[in-house]
């Protein structure tokens, strides 16, 4: 019998997310006082009236086997949340309920994607987009976002890098590490741009309810009707409600996606787990007050934090518009410390300083680290004053 793993596997890159926030937990768990910056999670608990709801189905024997695709009642709370907040009109065969937006993404690549398919991903990424694609058999293409266009890729980039077996490009705003947001005119100009070349529009919208100083979230799907008949929208309850460890996110898009991703989880996942669809139903139909409460402190606590850590010597820290990450360019830093690269400045600030945060090598990103500010004001003031004093104390100029 061959003991040798499928070669799908061996293609994957470890996340670098969770290897520090394991490494991290094993420090604290042996005593020592940690300082998490890794989250990719609010710290708030998830809403009394959503944990209520999920209760009291319990309690009425709702417990038992949903839909593969989710239940009617939470798709048309989709529904009523997606023509509410972005006038969008979708029908129950246009939506799909998933454990979590990630499981969805996955979903979503096996069913689109065929052998040596490319999928245009922007860097820096959220980790799992790469290795979602080649799971699915696909082939990840990285363009550039760079720091003086805000971390955000043009439309002529996206034309520049399609080929003949581009399948789609992934669109993340506000986005996941950097925080950033795509204007309704750059939208519009990639929306354009995927008219014209023809394919599909994955658009991650998991953080748009956490937006500041004035800033707007728009979907591209928005934009027109072609725009909308080719994007392939993704969002959840987890970063919203606070509620990732509920597992719910979905799809709303092409009838045929939907149909084929509710397939093939009907025999991989059966269906979303009940008590959490409940949940979700309360979530979106109930008071939405406590969304708005989260989002007012986290943006109080970048207000705060951004300019301290823009004071730490070679940190280039550009502000973000939403979500909760910081992303700085760390490579002055490094190369004044005498560090060989982010990823080991990251690892000695963990085992000297007792900080963890996040290298940006898994984001795309190798001249940074990301830095969650889903904590405490009182943990992050602490964190940079340790950040802080560590490069001071290893500067070599």
């Amino acid at each position: 019998m061959t003991k040798s793993l499928a070669s799908r596997v061996n293609t994957l890159s470890p996340s670098t997310t969770l290897a520090i926030t394991a490494k991290a937990k094993e420090m604290k768990e042996s005593g020592i006082d940690v300082i998490g910056l890794g989250a990719g999670e609010p710290d708030y608990n998830t809403p009394a009236n959503i944990i209520e709801a999920a209760y009291t189905s319990m309690k009425e024997g709702k417990t038992k086997y949903t839909p593969a695709g989710g239940l009617p009642a939470l798709k048309d709370a989709i529904i009523q949340k997606l023509q509410k907040d972005q006038g969008l009109d979708y029908s129950r065969k246009e939506i799909m309920i998933g454990i979590g937006a990630k499981h969805v993404l996955y979903t979503l690549f096996q069913v689109i994607l065929n052998p040596d398919d490319e999928v245009i991903i922007p860097s820096p990424y959220w980790v799992s987009y790469p290795e979602q694609v080649k799971l699915a058999g696909g082939v990840p293409v990285h363009i550039e976002g760079t720091a003086a266009a805000l971390f955000k890729v043009t439309a002529q980039q996206i034309r520049d890098a399609v080929t003949s077996k581009t399948k789609a490009v992934i669109i993340n705003s506000p986005g996941n590490p950097t925080g950033m947001i795509y204007s309704k005119e750059e939208l519009q100009q990639i929306a354009d741009a995927c008219q014209d070349k023809d394919i599909w529009i994955i658009s991650d919208e998991i953080y748009e309810k956490l937006v500041y100083d004035g800033a707007k979230h728009v979907s591209v799907a928005q934009l027109s009707d072609d725009a909308k008949k080719r994007t392939l929208l993704i969002n959840g309850v987890s970063k919203s409600h606070s509620m990732t460890g509920w597992r719910i996110g979905y799809i709303a898009g092409d009838a045929e996606v939907v149909n084929a991703m509710t397939d093939l989880a009907s025999h991989s996942t059966s269906n979303p787990t009940t008590t959490s669809q409940y949940a979700t139903i309360e979530a979106y139909n109930g008071p939405q007050d406590a969304v708005e409460t989260m989002r007012k402190a986290f943006e109080s606590r970048l207000e705060q934090v951004y300019p301290q850590l823009s004071a730490i010597p070679g940190f280039n820290v550009i502000k973000p518009q939403g979500a909760f990450y910081l992303l700085p360019d760390v490579s002055e830093a490094v190369k004044n410390t005498g560090f060989a690269n982010v990823d080991d400045f990251a690892a000695a600030l963990l085992t000297t300083a007792n900080v963890a945060v996040i290298p940006g090598s898994g984001f795309g990103s190798p001249d940074t680290i990301r830095l969650s500010y889903a904590t405490s004001i009182e943990l992050l003031e602490e964190a940079i004053r340790r950040i802080h004093a560590f490069v001071e104390a290893n500067w070599k100029e």
